[in-house]
């Protein structure tokens, strides 16, 4: 819970906060970070984020419960339908191969990402890039529109790390998807699902391979 007696940081506090979290520290883990030494680092941001977000005026962290008995359903099947059509085609048409590769190479880890992915990964990445961007540095966001594809422009960026276009452009409509459903629905449950049923279909259908670091190939 934020602190009543902290005084607000001033825009260009926050302008340098926002810069240096979202922008500068996604291309420095991509472009100077061994693979190995990513997710430490993303664990740690992740962990500064979560600072920040504490210390946001007005924010209280049982307010990310609300929405939890209004998630719509229905949006989330479509979701879950638009999304698995798209990683079949993907996966088809590009590479063939992929296929349920984790089902066939390594199939008792994929119960342990579907459990852990929603709390692992998730979560973390829906409260960097949800209540932290919209609450934190609101003020410094045009409307409405324009903060969903900004939002989901840096949510892209974050996966540069990956090098691989797959993981560029997936995050970016998808950090459309779990915006809109955060900032335009107010809706944070509905959000972490929306995440959890991608990664859950990316991860089963074999198009993880995109989102791990043992399988950076770095373009230089």
């Amino acid at each position: 819970m934020s602190d009543p007696l902290t005084p607000r940081p001033g825009r260009a506090r926050l302008w340098a906060e926002f810069a240096a979290f979202y922008i500068l520290a996604p291309l420095g883990m991509a472009l100077l970070l061994p693979p190995a030494l990513m997710f430490p680092m993303l664990f740690a941001m992740t962990g500064l984020g979560l600072a920040l977000l504490n210390v946001t005026e007005g924010f209280r962290w049982a307010e990310l419960r609300q929405g939890i008995d209004a998630i719509d359903w229905r949006a989330v099947g479509a979701f879950a339908a638009v999304t698995l059509a798209v990683c079949l085609g993907v996966i088809l048409s590009n590479e063939p191969g992929v296929l349920f590769f984790m089902l066939r190479e390594r199939p008792l880890l994929l119960p342990v990402i579907i459990a852990l992915y929603p709390v692992v990964s998730a979560l973390p990445q829906e409260l960097v890039y949800r209540p932290l961007f919209f609450r934190r540095y609101g003020a410094l966001l045009p409307g409405l529109k324009p903060a969903l594809l900004l939002n989901a422009a840096l949510f892209s960026l974050a996966h540069l790390m990956y090098w691989n276009w797959v993981a560029a452009v997936m995050s970016f409509f998808g950090g459309l998807a779990f915006g809109w459903s955060y900032e335009a629905r107010r809706n944070f449950p509905q959000a972490v699902v929306l995440h959890a049923v991608a990664g859950w279909i990316i991860f089963t259908l074999g198009l993880g391979v995109h989102f791990y670091s043992g399988n950076v190939q770095r373009p230089f």
